[in-house]
């Protein structure tokens, strides 16, 4: 493992130093594979980006409050939040000006947000001329639409009504041929907080197709992703890769791993996954891997599918303790970023205007 960097880095908090080491390898393969990877924490309210420069690994942190879901867009990235939806405009031409020249590669630049209101909003992706996300408090995969906080597209047929009343923690979404295809949710209920009761093995998968639940008895799934036809999802409250076969529905354990695995993405044959710690709360008590909360890590672990085995690691030791959402980016290597709070990430403003005529 590469050595931890207790200070904290330049556009961290100041109130909250954030210590964290990785595996050597970890660097290399995202040069090799020319990615940078997004993670987001609302526990910590920050979007760190984790690029390379000359193999090396470049982590920088931007305050964003409650960041949970991440998309890539045409222009991108967008990041949700609390209360809104943030934008963010990738310029390939302002970054290599960006001291110390020639460092990024790109710059992502808060250009707009969409106020959607504190609707627990989830997994976020982009589709077809439109992103998607998922309206956790309203129980329903929504679009924006400039008139209205948000536009319901879709709710599981179990859910009888639209309603602020988080029925059944909608939170998990899978694309396919730009549209919703599978969603995830931590029980079949319809009613405020129903999915509390039985939280630890109450979750299913669905498709939004059909409406059909493809799989029952989950322990606080998230995650789903559909890669090389087979579906993949996070069963968190176990710490597991879980694989789904299209065909018969079979289920199988692809990796179980130190932590509440949340948020994931798939390059190639490799599985990023977030990991998490989780905390003495109604919402995580009595979970299976409560069991091992002592070997329990936060950071992020990079899986490979074909083998089931852990290649490189990040792991926070301090000032994050929770990963909600990680998004590869290809063909983005060392990304900057000018959030929408540059003074409280200690950065300094940047701006795109356009050229002289």
């Amino acid at each position: 493992m590469a050595n931890d960097k207790p200070a904290e880095p330049a556009s961290a908090a100041p109130t909250t130093p954030v210590h964290f080491e990785h595996s050597t390898g970890l660097g290399p393969l995202l040069s090799r594979l020319g990615v940078s990877l997004a993670i987001s924490t609302y526990q910590a309210g920050k979007l760190i980006t984790v690029g390379t420069f000359e193999q090396k690994l470049d982590l920088r942190f931007h305050q964003f409050e409650q960041a949970m879901g991440i998309a890539r867009t045409p222009r991108g990235i967008a990041v949700g939040t609390k209360r809104q939806i943030w934008f963010l405009q990738g310029s390939a031409e302002v970054a290599p000006k960006i001291a110390p020249a020639g460092h990024y590669d790109v710059a992502l630049l808060a250009s707009h947000a969409h106020f959607t209101g504190p609707v627990m909003g989830h997994e976020m992706a982009q589709g077809d001329g439109e992103l998607w996300f998922l309206n956790t408090l309203f129980s329903c995969v929504c679009t924006l639409k400039t008139d209205f906080h948000f536009v319901p597209r879709w709710r599981p047929p179990f859910v009888t009504a639209l309603a602020a009343e988080d029925r059944c923690h909608l939170n998990g979404l899978a694309m396919e041929n730009g549209r919703p295809r599978f969603v995830t949710v931590l029980g079949e209920t319809d009613t405020p907080g129903g999915w509390r009761a039985n939280k630890a093995a109450g979750g299913c998968l669905i498709d939004v197709s059909t409406g059909q639940v493809i799989v029952r008895g989950l322990s606080m799934p998230h995650s789903p992703r559909i890669h090389r036809g087979q579906i993949l999802f996070l069963n968190s409250g176990y710490g597991q890769i879980n694989r789904v076969d299209r065909a018969s529905a079979a289920t199988a354990t692809v990796a179980e791993l130190p932590g509440y695995t949340r948020g994931l993405d798939v390059h190639g044959q490799y599985a990023f996954v977030g990991l998490s710690r989780i905390r003495e709360t109604s919402v995580f008590g009595g979970l299976p891997i409560a069991g091992r909360r002592t070997e329990l890590r936060c950071g992020l672990a990079v899986v490979d599918l074909e083998t089931g085995t852990t290649v490189a690691t990040l792991l926070f030791h301090s000032g994050v303790e929770e990963i909600f959402e990680v998004k590869v980016l290809p063909g983005f290597r060392n990304p900057i970023i000018s959030g929408p709070l540059p003074d409280t990430d200690g950065t300094e403003t940047i701006w795109m205007v356009p050229r002289s005529t």
